[in-house]
């Protein structure tokens, strides 16, 4: 049933290692996308989009960080039909989706807002780290190698790169949903006890 499954998103950008260069903004390169069914309690799909940056370049720095080359980035799609295959074929206007952080959701909202291109995904979004965080009582929010450290599981494929990172997220908020602190049914996290569930 659709109703149990969750988009787990993850997407890496064009970067550098300090300011971008003139008329250059940050721009989605590749969006990795793990389809988590939470009744089942399994990953039932991975999935890639090679997106080609506009109004940027794949920096040496990015391929040493993310493994991807200006060349492999320049066949990739236009943003505005990675947003179309975001909503046409994994219905992310429709499922709850999950990221590790806001940094992928307020990237999404920012190049939408930039460009023809309609923001691809429903209101249901979770912050995996946050509610890692709350429920392994943390004082400080992890990054996503030291989270899977911290709940014991392997770390697969290749950190920084979008459709490994989507993977490996998607474990995490497994562990978070055999632990009873993901709502499966909203795709969120639940609401603590004394406290009222947002809504």
């Amino acid at each position: 049933m659709d109703g149990e499954l969750l988009n787990v998103v993850d997407v890496e950008a064009t970067c550098w290692p300090g300011q971008p260069p003139p008329g250059a903004v940050s721009e989605i390169i590749e969006i990795g996308l793990t389809v988590v069914d939470l009744a089942a309690g399994e990953r039932r799909a991975r999935h890639r989009i090679l997106v080609r940056p506009q109004r940027s370049a794949v920096s040496a720095f990015c391929t040493e960080l993310t493994g991807l080359t200006p060349a492999e980035v320049a066949r990739g799609t236009s943003f505005a039909e990675a947003c179309r295959l975001l909503a046409a074929e994994h219905r992310a206007g429709e499922r709850p989706w999950a990221s590790w952080g806001d940094y992928d959701r307020r990237q999404f909202t920012r190049q939408c807002a930039a460009t023809p291109a309609p923001y691809p995904f429903g209101r249901r979004h979770t912050n995996a780290k946050a509610v890692f965080t709350e429920a392994y009582g943390l004082r400080r929010r992890p990054g996503m190698a030291q989270a899977l450290e911290l709940a014991g599981l392997p770390l697969e494929g290749r950190h920084h790169r979008g459709e490994d990172d989507a993977w490996n997220i998607a474990a995490l908020v497994l562990d978070l949903a055999a632990r009873g602190d993901w709502l499966s049914s909203a795709g969120g996290p639940p609401a603590s006890p004394g406290r009222r569930p947002h809504g």
